[in-house]
């Protein structure tokens, strides 16, 4: 009796096994969540509230690898300053680039703002395009199908709950989608200046133009000559919006703002970044509201 019961209880602890799922950024952990429900167990790896192309690579997160069955990357060259070497100590198989554990999500995307050639004296450049592309809320089904396909590879047992799970969501997401481009449909045309190329998605996907950025490279500190280059094309093209990320600092932007009477909206880079935007819904609603108000 005592081995009846205590293959029983292998058999079923075996059955509910979840997957063990970790994301690089917080909008990942989000749609992982949302397609695995509680067939995963989810753990985000990057603060939101840090500049995510300079996570700190801690030791505490090399447990976390080693257990994973599944790893979620942007991929784009985003995380190659931290996460390569946190794989190599986490030393797991499973989630190893190229794996079948391993899910790079710019995969699915279309990238834009590929560099014609790759040098120090272009900034800090990404060679396969521009990596920031989570800001436009029509990359997140794409990125939703992957994860549920991979999904399904790696836990068959579970595979109708998990493409069950993507067809909901997607039916819910693009609802959300008619509101979210209804309510932005306002800024068409609008003219403004960013601090990093880190918008570039959604300002393209709804027609908003970027003069400036108050970087003068990716990566690079502006000069006083650059500032004073911004202050002058703003003037000229009558920009009056600065979009400020909240992990860059924001003195220089303010500085601009005093000079041309633009107005400062800091727009937030991932869910959970500021407060107010913990789902990917709000995520997307406050940059809506901030940009377009």
């Amino acid at each position: 009796m005592q081995k009846i019961l205590w293959l029983f209880a292998f058999i079923t602890s075996w059955t509910f096994a979840q997957v063990n799922v970790v994301t690089t950024y917080t909008y990942l952990g989000e749609i992982a969540k949302a397609i695995g429900g509680n067939d995963v167990n989810v753990k985000v790896l990057a603060s939101p509230k840090l500049d995510p192309h300079f996570i700190i690579p801690k030791p505490s997160l090399i447990p976390t690898l080693s257990r994973a069955d599944m790893l979620v990357a942007n991929g784009a060259g985003l995380e190659i300053g931290w996460l390569p070497p946190l794989l190599k100590n986490a030393n797991n198989p499973k989630i190893a680039i190229g794996s079948q554990g391993f899910v790079d999500a710019s995969q699915t995307i279309i990238l834009i703002d590929k560099p014609v050639s790759v040098s120090r004296a272009y900034g800090d450049i990404h060679p396969e395009g521009n990596p920031h592309f989570s800001t436009d809320p029509h990359n997140i089904v794409p990125i939703a199908r992957m994860i549920a396909n991979k999904l399904s590879n790696l836990d068959p047992q579970h595979q109708s709950a998990y493409q069950n799970r993507l067809a909901n969501f997607t039916t819910q997401w693009n609802a959300f989608l008619m509101q979210f481009d209804n309510k932005i449909h306002s800024c068409k045309g609008k003219k403004v200046v960013q601090y990093h190329q880190l918008y570039n998605y959604l300002l393209k996907r709804y027609n908003i133009q970027a003069v400036a950025t108050i970087e003068p490279l990716p990566g690079i500190a502006p000069s006083s000559k650059h500032i004073m280059e911004v202050i002058d094309t703003m003037q000229q093209q009558h920009v009056h919006t600065i979009l400020q990320d909240p992990y860059h600092e924001k003195k220089t932007a303010s500085f601009i703002a005093s000079k041309t009477g633009a107005i400062v909206k800091v727009i937030p880079h991932d869910v959970g970044n500021i407060e107010g935007t913990d789902s990917l819904k709000t995520f997307y609603k406050t940059i809506a509201d901030r940009l377009c108000q």
